[in-house]
């Protein structure tokens, strides 16, 4: 569960709704918004930061680090969409042939 927490916040961190030096909800708060318990946001914080991520300062909270590689985070953003693009792909029996040419369409 924290994995899919951490992959939510690099997503925002990717798009742009939480830029550099962007202050992060508190861990409670995010516990709350989210639903699940305040260890699994903490665990997702612990390993972003960890990553480089995120920086955290105890009793300050949490921002998105300024250090940090956008465009690595975009790259590796993209990666998963398209891991889940080729899955579903080869589930419904598509072709690369067919793939790449639906594909072409929004490139």
């Amino acid at each position: 569960m924290y994995q899919q927490i951490m992959e939510q916040i690099v997503q925002r961190i990717a798009v742009g709704d939480w830029p550099p030096n962007t202050a992060l909800p508190s861990i409670r708060q995010l516990a709350t918004e989210v639903k699940v318990s305040i260890i699994t946001i903490k665990r997702a914080y612990l390993e972003l930061e960890r990553e480089g991520v995120i920086v955290t300062q105890q009793g300050k909270g949490s921002w998105v680090s300024d250090t940090m590689n956008m465009q690595q985070l975009q790259q590796e953003e993209l990666a998963l969409h398209l891991e889940q693009i080729g899955k579903l792909a080869k589930s419904m029996s598509i072709s690369e042939d067919k793939l790449f040419e639906m594909l072409r369409k929004y490139i």
